[in-house]
């Protein structure tokens, strides 16, 4: 089941409820949040306030993207939060299985992402232990980016070393998708499509409908 998650690093954060009433209309699954501390990326984002604010309104999936250092300092209180499903980048992890475990323990989903230029291989020991990964199709940090064309290549590579292994782990894309390259995607074996700038700069409602 092919999924949309629709970034809220794209949406206008004066109206922010409505915002996610508009995910919720449009039939998205997941809301994506990407949290940023200003050292892992360039960009700093939101963070737990936001989420405890958001939470009551909607049932949607909160997809929390972690894109910081020391993840295991927070997943306690992301958890609690509000997060469904927490994801840390394989970058920023000293002890990458010992922070999945962590999450898992607490009852939530656990994804592991890779930056544009880490290899597939780094997942090998740990795929068996995730319910998502995530391939990041542009650098992280900042919205509005085009999607680097090789990282299209990454996701065949995590799908064809997910069906070897008879996983049924998620992989989610995220980083200048749009109307244009989605089934490109897709088809590459991504279920799961974050959209930020084309989702809240378009129309949210056509590319839910189409392609998702």
């Amino acid at each position: 089941m092919k999924c949309l998650s629709p970034s809220l690093l794209s949406a206008d954060f004066a109206v922010l409820g409505d915002q996610v009433a508009l995910i919720d209309e449009a039939g998205a699954q997941y809301v994506h949040i990407d949290v940023m501390d200003g050292v892992f990326v360039p960009s700093i984002s939101f963070g737990l306030p936001v989420i405890r604010s958001i939470r009551p309104l909607t049932e949607r999936i909160f997809d929390v993207h972690l894109m910081i250092t020391e993840p295991d300092r927070y997943i306690d209180e992301f958890a609690e939060a509000g997060a469904d499903l927490l994801t840390v980048h394989a970058e920023a992890c000293t002890h990458l299985d010992r922070t999945v475990q962590r999450i898992k323990e607490k009852g939530i989903l656990a994804g592991v992402a890779i930056n544009p230029a880490t290899p597939v291989e780094t997942l090998s020991c740990i795929l068996g232990e995730v319910d998502m990964v995530l391939v990041m199709s542009v650098n992280p940090g900042f919205g509005g980016q085009k999607l680097i064309p090789y990282t299209v290549d990454k996701i065949r590579q995590v799908r064809s070393l997910l069906n070897r292994r008879g996983l049924k782990a998620d992989i989610e894309v995220d980083g200048g998708v749009t109307l244009e390259n989605v089934d490109q995607v897709t088809q590459a074996g991504a279920n799961i499509i974050v959209a930020g700038s084309a989702v809240f700069n378009g129309d949210v409602r056509e590319i839910g409908r189409a392609h998702v």
